[in-house]
């Protein structure tokens, strides 16, 4: 393939298609775990064989997007900041404030996401986010600097120091034993008021200690002051310049992942104390999803300066902008299909099938986002917050 360097508007496709791609990778993973149903029929009332393709697929998503496709979506949220924070800073105007508005709105379509699917992030970016607004003034270099410690999985690093001082150090439990049965009996009703009422009441709870037990949290904050620091340095606009960063990142990302996925793999045999395997042990399991990541972003923009690449992902655009819109409408499809209040499949099918049925649902959103963005050039819920951010402004 010969490369050639995007024009302007090739230049913005570039990280729709990316976004559209972390889109894609989190609705297929939702998919084979069912929206977070976690409930599949007995394999053996299916051919070996299916059940191992099971197996099969289980893995390669998990290893593809598993903790990758949210990674993307984060990384790209700091960038956006980082394009209205520019762009306000040009009028003499501090986005701060209306920032801050923007992500109280965050919530308000995070609470109707999470009615339907009990693991939804927008809630975790609405709290997290306020991370940008405390880093919007700072210098480059120590943006840079602060996702780097955020990214150091700090919170469990200081529990691996604190298991040296102390041999009878025990890390902390979280209280979500009660909150997981009580979203599961929501979950297994065939009432959808008592899906709505679980998910709702103990939904958002749930995730934001199970994101903070596994350490998401705080790289979420990593990721999006990262996203702040590349856009500010125009990282991601197609240059001699971004070029040579996305080549270097993509060697140092691929070297660092190989012997961090050996040693997340095998961790847990080689240290015996619990400790030191649930803090020191989660971050480099962290660090191996964020350096996988990094491939992915790295190799998806190299490849997209190749016009046969544009054309194959190119169509990711139309669901890269309206990224929020999708996100809502694939919880709401996903919920009606897999949980007991709509089709009810979820009991009845394992990951192969529910990947195929994955992927019924994106081609019929694929062709929606497509018809909607050629019609009216913005998502529906990209429309409505873009208008509740500028509340009261007489122009943007």
């Amino acid at each position: 393939m010969k490369a050639s360097v995007p024009n302007t508007k090739q230049r913005l496709d570039a990280v729709d298609a990316l976004r559209g791609f972390a889109i894609l990778a989190i609705m297929l993973l939702h998919s084979i775990e069912h929206f977070n149903f976690y409930v599949f029929p007995d394999a053996s009332l299916q051919p070996v064989w299916l059940t191992t393709l099971d197996g099969y697929i289980w893995d390669t998503l998990f290893f593809l997007f598993g903790g990758k496709g949210y990674a993307i979506f984060a990384l790209l949220f700091g960038l956006t900041f980082s394009m209205m924070y520019r762009k306000q800073a040009k009028a003499g105007v501090d986005f701060g404030g209306r920032f801050f508005w923007r992500l109280i709105l965050l919530v308000g379509f995070a609470i109707v996401n999470g009615a339907f699917f009990p693991g939804e992030i927008l809630s975790l970016y609405a709290m997290v986010g306020v991370v940008l607004i405390l880093v919007r003034g700072w210098s480059s270099n120590f943006v840079l600097l602060a996702a780097f410690l955020l990214l150091l999985q700090p919170i469990e690093l200081w529990h691996y120091v604190q298991s040296l001082i102390d041999p009878d150090y025990v890390l902390p439990v979280l209280p979500t034993g009660n909150l997981w049965r009580m979203l599961k009996e929501g979950q297994l009703s065939d009432s959808f008021f008592d899906l709505v009422k679980s998910n709702t009441l103990y939904g958002h709870k749930v995730t934001f200690y199970w994101s903070l037990q596994v350490g998401r949290t705080v790289q979420t904050a990593g990721l999006f002051v990262l996203g702040y620091w590349l856009g500010i340095k125009d990282l991601f606009v197609i240059s001699n310049a971004s070029i040579r960063f996305w080549k270097r990142m993509l060697v140092v990302a691929a070297i660092a992942f190989i012997p961090l996925y050996f040693l997340g793999e095998n961790f847990a045999a080689l240290v015996e104390t619990k400790v030191v395997v649930g803090s020191l042990g989660k971050a480099i399991t962290m660090y191996q999803n964020l350096s996988f990541t990094f491939v992915l972003v790295s190799g998806f923009m190299l490849l997209y300066q190749y016009g046969g690449f544009r054309k194959l992902v190119g169509g990711l655009r139309y669901v890269g902008r309206m990224s929020l819109t999708a996100y809502v409408l694939q919880s709401i499809l996903g919920s009606f299909v897999f949980f007991g209040y709509g089709l009810g499949l979820g009991p009845n099918v394992r990951h192969t099938v529910s990947l195929g049925i994955g992927i019924v649902l994106w081609i019929i959103q694929f062709y929606f986002f497509k018809w909607w963005i050629n019609k009216y050039g913005q998502g529906p819920l990209e429309k409505l917050w873009h208008r509740l951010t500028w509340i009261q402004l007489k122009k943007d």
